[in-house]
């Protein structure tokens, strides 16, 4: 079985079709899905989704291009939610300069504190980064024994050299979409990835692999992503599916949660 490990159906484009779309799920292969907040409201609406099916989980915190809405509020409701057994990580945190929807010194501040914050929930984070590479390793060198519960790098898009100083960190690294595009790189990197560090997701709605990009992205389209890991990494397509599993499980239900 597959678990799609980054999913927003909580989007617009995807909320009217949630109940369809979950209840589908094992006839694509798919055992859960994690559901990803990116700000106050959306994580509680993640949570609130997760709590309502046995295989949704529920990962909360403030995107980068939000941080500038951060707040007091923001975070006392993620570390109270911390405490229900749905929520499994803090994400998606971290920085983003491709679009700088946010200033970039309020995104270091934002990042950091829901290092922190993730800490003191005893739960692992799920890093958005974009084109901010040297700042992100140095907020994390910086919080290193804040990372003692897992570090996930949500849709990996750097290059193969800096694999290697992100697993400094102990991290893991998951893969969607993206790899299946015609421009994307991605064979040297994947293959960098240790096959215990590597982890599947679909970002949906975003990310639509090939050949139904252009489309809205759905969970289901995750078995095209193990189906391209299998194929650079030469590896048989169970394999993939196995290991990716065991990943997911290790990563994210091993700290008593």
């Amino acid at each position: 079985m597959i678990i799609d490990t980054h999913c927003h159906l909580c989007d617009a484009r995807l909320k009217d079709r949630q109940e369809e779309i979950i209840f589908s799920l094992s006839d694509c292969g798919i055992e859960s899905i994690f559901e990803v907040g990116w700000g106050f409201d959306s994580s509680k609406d993640a949570l609130t989704l997760a709590e309502k099916h046995s295989n949704v989980w529920a990962i909360i915190g403030t995107h980068p291009h939000d941080a500038k809405n951060y707040s007091d509020q923001a975070e006392d409701f993620y570390l109270q939610a911390a405490e229900n057994k749905k929520v499994i990580a803090i994400g998606e945190i971290g920085l983003d300069y491709y679009y700088d929807l946010s200033d970039r010194e309020v995104q270091k501040d934002v990042f950091a504190r829901q290092i922190c914050l993730a800490d003191k929930a005893g739960l692992p984070v799920v890093l958005h980064i974009r084109d901010a590479y040297k700042d992100a390793l140095d907020i994390l060198s910086a919080h290193r024994d804040k990372l003692k519960h897992g570090v996930l790098m949500h849709c990996y898009s750097s290059s193969a050299e800096m694999v290697r100083e992100f697993m400094k960190f102990d991290c893991y690294f998951a893969f969607g979409g993206a790899i299946t595009f015609k421009n994307a790189k991605k064979d040297e990197v994947i293959k960098a990835v240790p096959e215990d560090r590597l982890l599947i997701e679909t970002d949906c709605p975003y990310m639509t692999p090939v050949p139904f990009r252009g489309q809205t992205n759905e969970p289901k389209y995750v078995n095209l992503v193990v189906d391209k890991i299998a194929q650079i990494k030469n590896i048989d397509r169970k394999a993939v599916e196995e290991r990716t599993y065991r990943n997911t499980l290790k990563l994210f239900f091993k700290y008593g949660k």
